[in-house]
């Protein structure tokens, strides 16, 4: 029988667990999820006789496996699982502490706890986060390791940014992650699309490869780069109102914004490395594009999370 891991990651509001094969990392079976750590910590919270709560996360966990084995027609007992993401945090299956900061490239320094198998769950390994004195990071430390084998060995400085809802930024060097930044660039998108006045000004539509959606896009990019947020944000109101642009193309402007504001503060000449998702990955590559920003390298986010997890399994299982 070829060899397979099951890969999980169980973010705040989302669960993935994929079969993968060893040897060339790729996805056999896979289930998604709406029952994030979020959710399960509430469920938990509401048992009447409230079970231990690793107990009940592992309950939730082996229910999964099942069900992926028949989707699968597998039989996926005692085949190791590696877990990431909110899984270790203080609502999670177990909290974990987070690894400080530096740390090797490859995973070597991350705080990782193993659970042996028993009659009722597959062996189990958690991989916690990274901190530094003042950010946080759980699940992207996992893609950070994955993606290692992208970067130049060299002496000097390069930034790794992983897209999200909280951006990442991780500055490596000679092999090791030396710092990073925390970016509230999807989270402010959000909140300021659907919660503030700007709402009734902007509206979700075609995509960015629409020639008028891209000079809105890198016009917000140049604006949120060059001039304060605050005063420029209020701009998507003005567009609407005094310059007849639509509300698909405030959107992007917004979205480039925000973008901008977010990555500004890039080092000039910095070798920059995006590790992202199809969505994210246009978006930024136009953003640094506009600010004059190469990028050296790039690798799909969810192959770097499983690249990750799998380097983290040989070395701890």
């Amino acid at each position: 029988m070829e060899a397979m891991f099951l890969s999980c990651d169980w973010g705040t509001s989302t669960f993935r667990l994929r079969l993968v094969r060893a040897a060339d990392l790729r996805i056999l079976a896979e289930i998604t999820e709406g029952q994030g750590i979020a959710e399960t910590y509430s469920r938990w919270k509401k048992q009447e006789n409230t079970p231990g709560r690793q107990a009940f996360y592992a309950s939730i966990l082996r229910d999964c496996i099942l069900e992926l084995g028949r989707q699968s027609g597998q039989l996926l007992t005692g085949i190791p699982v590696i877990l990431s993401g909110m899984a270790s945090s203080s609502i999670g299956m177990k909290e974990l502490p987070y690894q400080k900061l530096p740390i090797s490239l490859d995973g070597a320094d991350l705080w990782v706890e193993r659970f042996e198998s028993d009659e009722e769950m597959n062996p189990l390994v958690i991989i916690s986060g990274v901190q530094t004195d003042t950010d946080v990071m759980r699940g992207e430390e996992t893609k950070m390791v994955g993606c290692s084998s992208m970067l130049a060995d060299e002496d000097g400085e390069q930034l790794i940014i992983l897209p999200g809802t909280h951006s990442k930024h991780v500055t490596v060097k000679q092999r090791k992650v030396i710092a990073f930044q925390t970016h509230m660039t999807g989270e402010f998108f959000k909140l300021l699309s659907t919660h503030s006045i700007l709402a009734a000004s902007i509206e979700e539509g075609t995509d960015l490869n629409e020639p008028a959606n891209q000079v809105c896009f890198r016009e917000g990019v140049e604006a949120g780069s060059a001039s304060g947020l605050l005063h420029a944000a209020f701009r998507v109101r003005t567009n609407q109102l005094l310059k007849n642009i639509s509300k698909t193309e405030n959107f992007h402007y917004l979205s480039g914004l925000l973008m901008g504001a977010e990555l500004k503060c890039i080092p000039a000449g910095m070798p920059v490395y995006l590790v992202t998702g199809s969505v994210h990955d246009i978006l930024y590559r136009t953003a640094l594009d506009e600010l004059g920003v190469s990028v050296r390298g790039a690798m799909d986010a969810d192959l770097a999370l499983i690249a990750g997890q799998y380097m983290t399994l040989c070395r701890d299982y």
